[in-house]
């Protein structure tokens, strides 16, 4: 008895919580449609041209232009296209107020198994509400946003109206938005000429423009225009015979890409951009392009028009030879100007951020960041003679000097930057080992894969130039981790700010005494003092120089390279052939070194000359760079170098000293030779 009567009450509190939930549940629904009422009809036009702006705040391109031209009527579609569309994305359009509860009730099902938002039931009506007012990204709120204006569509538009707005709005691809746009990209036709298989083709579309374009990949797209018409089939929406027909035909497609051919200030910077704003919206570029956004990148424009202009003045309008250039602020990360190529138009492939070449020399750098860390110092000094290393596997390694220049004679760490030795890398790096080497460029913010081998020391892995040009610009930057960017903020169609670039964390990452160090061995490159016995590799571009600048050239048969920077502008300039062909033409090869200074040169004018902080612990002492002692007055040349306090040489040069004076002070010189170069006595 006592049983009966506690299921009894068991079932009446189960009933009054159920009861409870219920009128909690029509009470939101209620105040949902009476809030929907309230706020009206909301708009249904769409501005999807998006703006870029500069980092002073100035519009500089406009994109999504070629779009939807003309507003076509749903008389003026061919019913196919509608039919196609109905069946694969709401064949409950007509029958629902905006929600199709069985498709969304096992939507939920199935995002609860899975502990996700990855499965949809999005009606037509949603759909439009989300394309017009809402970002795609798949989280509650917008949820719950989509839902509130997907009633209001409901409740103020007819049916025709949002069938056909929907049809006018959805992207196809390729710029193009509407299905009227969509007919003439593909098929040169308006829309109410389609046939059933062309508008089963169209209707495959949307759901992933890029995927299931058949001008990207014709199997997919076709796979997906044969699911469509046998749900059609299916659905009795057309008969057998007129499936077999539209499954049989063969679609003649028409690419009308609609761009303009007229170069614009920075149309790579504007890819990159571009690009970078979709990755943080997590939509299509093309979204992106036509979402009526206001993007603020941070270029500056002179540094853009001075670097394209540096372009087309320096390389020749007879050679088909390619390049690039990207410009960075050390301290932000935000990279200033890109270019990419000598035409957006005849080429969009973005080379500065997009390819990935040897960058030959250039790379010695971060394998002298490593050194410093173990030991070296400026003197240390290393035999540049022809050398054959012996590896662990049994193979020989035999690296060249360009040109087969060698000094026969010790060089200093600060020679071998200036002079671009390759034998003193390759012993270096043997030294460090090379899995120090590789670990090292994940410090300076690597991330392409790179082989632990000898010749990794030369810049024999392919790398990008954004991660290059971040590499320098954290030398650039005392150490300090930087996160190379274009975008700083984006403000959707409606004014809400959807995206800020967070402060960088500043975080120190590299050792501030070694990075200055390096930073001032690098100044080596314009250093004429520095010769011993062959010019230093900017020795070309040294008058054309206004001011101290550290830098790095390097070459490889097919690639031309060269970084450099201030204290407050990092560049890098890359010239060669997209066939990887060796460059034959000397002229060609002196291209990124000369886009390089006269851009560093134009983009400094009128700007005060500043210099790197120096740390503390840093000493700078007068040294003969031919022997990495002291320098004494008898020296025929000297230069203050940079080393950490108790590192610096104690023993003063006696090379050019009086015969009379050398006797005295050649007992020093067994005391002068550090660990390091005492060790590699044993290779010499």
């Amino acid at each position: 008895m006592r049983s009966k009567q506690k299921h009894s009450a068991v079932r009446k509190r189960f009933f009054k919580i159920t009861g409870i939930l219920v009128g909690i549940c029509l009470s939101f629904v209620i105040f949902v449609y009476i809030a929907s009422y309230l706020l009206g009809p909301p708009p249904i036009s769409m501005n999807q041209q998006t703006t870029l702006y500069t980092k002073s705040g100035e519009p500089f391109a406009k994109v999504g232009e070629h779009q939807t031209e003309d507003w076509i009527s749903l008389e003026h579609i061919a019913d196919e296209a509608i039919q196609a569309t109905l069946a694969v994305e709401d064949r409950n359009f007509y029958n629902h107020h905006g929600f199709d509860v069985k498709r969304i009730l096992g939507a939920i099902v199935e995002n609860i198994k899975t502990l996700s938002l990855k499965e949809g039931a999005s009606t037509l009506t949603q759909q439009y509400a989300r394309n017009l007012y809402l970002s795609h990204e798949k989280t509650w709120g917008r949820k719950i946003k989509e839902a509130f204006y997907t009633i209001r569509l409901e409740m103020f538009y007819s049916k025709s109206e949002l069938l056909e707005g929907y049809l006018n709005t959805i992207y196809y691809g390729h710029g193009a938005y509407g299905i009227e746009a969509a007919s003439k990209q593909f098929f040169q036709k308006s829309a109410s000429e389609l046939s059933l298989a062309e508008s089963a083709m169209l209707a495959g579309i949307p759901k992933g423009p890029t995927y299931y374009s058949p001008l990207n990949d014709p199997t997919k797209a076709e796979q997906r225009q044969q699911h469509i018409l046998k749900i059609m089939e299916n659905q009795a929406m057309i008969s057998s015979r007129a499936y077999e027909e539209a499954k049989n035909e063969a679609l003649q497609y028409h690419n009308e890409a609609k761009r303009n051919n007229k170069e614009q200030i920075g149309p790579y910077f504007q890819h990159a951009a571009i690009k970078e704003a979709a990755a943080v919206l997590e939509l299509d570029a093309e979204e992106v392009r036509g979402g009526g956004y206001q993007i603020y990148t941070t270029m500056q424009e002179k540094a853009q028009t001075d670097l394209e202009e540096q372009f087309q003045q320096t390389m020749s309008k007879q050679s088909d030879i390619q390049g690039s250039g990207l410009v960075m602020n050390p301290k932000t990360g935000g990279i200033i100007a890109i270019v990419g190529g000598r035409s957006y138009v005849d080429s969009p492939f973005n080379r500065a951020t997009q390819a990935k070449r040897m960058p030959g020399s250039t790379f010695k750098p971060f394998l002298y960041y490593a050194a410093l860390e173990r030991g070296y110092n400026a003197s240390t000094m290393l035999m540049s003679q022809p050398t054959t290393f012996k590896l662990e596997n049994g193979n020989v390694y035999k690296p060249s000097n360009f040109n087969g220049y060698y000094a026969n004679k010790p060089i200093s760490l600060a020679q071998a930057l200036a002079l671009s030795d390759n034998i003193y890398a390759v012993k270096t790096n043997m030294f460090i080992g090379p899995e120090t080497l590789v670990n090292t460029a994940k410090q300076f913010g690597f991330t392409s894969d790179l082989s632990a081998v000898p010749s990794l020391a030369l810049g024999s892995e392919v790398v990008s130039m954004k991660e290059m040009v971040r590499g320098y610009s954290m030398l650039a930057n005392g150490g300090k981790k930087v996160d190379g960017h274009t975008v700083s903020k984006i403000v959707n169609r409606y004014g809400d700010t959807v995206y800020t670039k967070s402060n960088d964390s500043n975080e120190q990452v590299l050792d501030p005494k070694k990075t200055f160090i390096l930073s001032q061995l690098m100044t080596g490159m314009f250093d004429r003092e520095l010769n011993g016995y062959m010019q230093v590799t900017g020795s070309t571009i040294i008058d054309q120089l206004d001011r101290k600048y550290a830098g790095k050239s390097g070459s490889t048969d097919s690639d031309s390279w060269m970084i450099g920077f201030s204290p407050s502008v990092v560049a890098g300039i890359w010239v060669g052939y997209d066939d990887n062909r060796t460059i034959e033409v000397v002229e060609e090869m002196a291209y990124a070194k000369d886009i390089w200074a006269n851009f560093m040169t134009s983009i400094h004018q009128n700007k005060p000359i500043k210099s790197l902080p120096i740390p503390s612990g840093i000493v700078g002492i007068p040294v003969d760079p031919s022997t990495g002692k002291r320098a004494t007055p008898y020296c025929s040349a000297s230069k203050v170098m940079f080393f950490e306090k108790g590192s610096e040489p104690t023993t003063y040069c006696n090379a050019h000293l009086p015969e009379d004076d050398k006797t005295d002070k050649a007992p020093l010189e067994k005391q002068e030779k550090s660990f390091i170069e005492r060790l590699f006595d044993l290779f010499e």
